[in-house]
């Protein structure tokens, strides 16, 4: 992989990790589409996420900071016998409901083979598809926001309940196709669930910190050390830094977006993105020629 190569590879994901349209959709576009494929394009993945995550730190420092003294303060009353799931201020219980939203994916990491299979194929007519059901997602999403606001009955992330929290949790797990975006998941289930734009946004953002740690330490692991080796360390952390500067960029913009009432714009990209991956998949299905064989 050229510093070239990572440069694209990180403006990729660190614009696409947070907005609503599949970090891992188009990066497998990109890298089918230019031959990265193996290890090098798992290690690249991991490096380019942990890139995004420091943008994530970066942009909620001092909510993040908040629910870490909280977490500290729960820890404490929890070893003191004070702790109580009746009487927890809105912090402790937004960690609360974290948690909750994360138990789904033990269940999908049963089928953990399954996705692995998807993401690493060479066939990206399955990404079209889900670039497809992201848009349908998306539209859904933004019109029960419509609803709740006009309702006026819209919730902060504070308020989250165990079932709002499952509920964003199922379509967390199902983002694990490559080309469903994580964050437009979970954003679009918060907002069916009642949360408010910028709630949804801060909760879903937050709820990846864990998630995205945990799947890239999984990864690693499962490679070995062997294999990263193999990859070249100067044009990983140019991407790591290039994901980082984009990725909070792509967050101040997602902000903006919500809150001018433009969020059904990532439901009519994805549709057009998902039709055009989708006729692609289906040309290298009938014909036998693969667009990174013509490049």
């Amino acid at each position: 992989m050229t510093i070239f190569e990572a440069i694209i590879q990180g403006l990729i994901l660190g614009l696409t990790e947070f907005l609503p349209v599949s970090s891992s959709g188009h990066l497998s576009l990109f890298q089918h589409f230019t031959g990265v494929t193996g290890d090098e394009a798992v290690i690249t993945t991991i490096a380019l996420h942990i890139g995004t995550l420091i943008a994530v730190f970066i942009a909620f420092r001092r909510k993040i900071a908040v629910l870490i003294n909280e977490a500290f303060r729960m820890l404490g009353d929890i070893f003191s016998g004070k702790f109580s799931l009746k009487e927890m201020n809105g912090s402790r219980r937004m960690i609360m409901m974290i948690i909750v939203s994360i138990l789904p994916l033990f269940i999908f990491y049963i089928f953990r083979d399954f996705f692995t299979s998807v993401q690493s194929d060479n066939d990206i007519a399955t990404e079209g598809i889900c670039f497809l059901y992201t848009s349908a997602l998306l539209f859904i999403g933004d019109r029960c926001s419509k609803r709740n606001n006009e309702k006026g009955n819209a919730k902060s992330a504070e308020e989250t309940n165990v079932y709002d929290a499952l509920f964003i949790g199922f379509f967390q797990g199902v983002a694990l196709l490559p080309g469903v975006s994580r964050s437009g998941s979970t954003i679009s289930a918060g907002l069916i669930s009642g949360q408010k734009r910028e709630d949804a946004v801060e909760y879903s953002f937050i709820l990846g910190i864990p998630v995205i740690l945990a799947g890239a330490l999984s990864e690693f692991l499962d490679m070995g050390g062997s294999a990263a080796s193999s990859v070249e360390v100067i044009p990983l952390i140019i991407g790591m830094a290039v994901a980082a500067v984009s990725g909070y960029f792509a967050i101040a913009l997602i902000k903006w977006l919500m809150k001018s009432d433009r969020f059904g714009i990532f439901a009519v990209y994805t549709l057009i993105l998902g039709i055009a991956v989708t006729g692609i998949g289906a040309y290298e299905h009938i014909t036998g020629n693969y667009i990174s064989q013509m490049l």
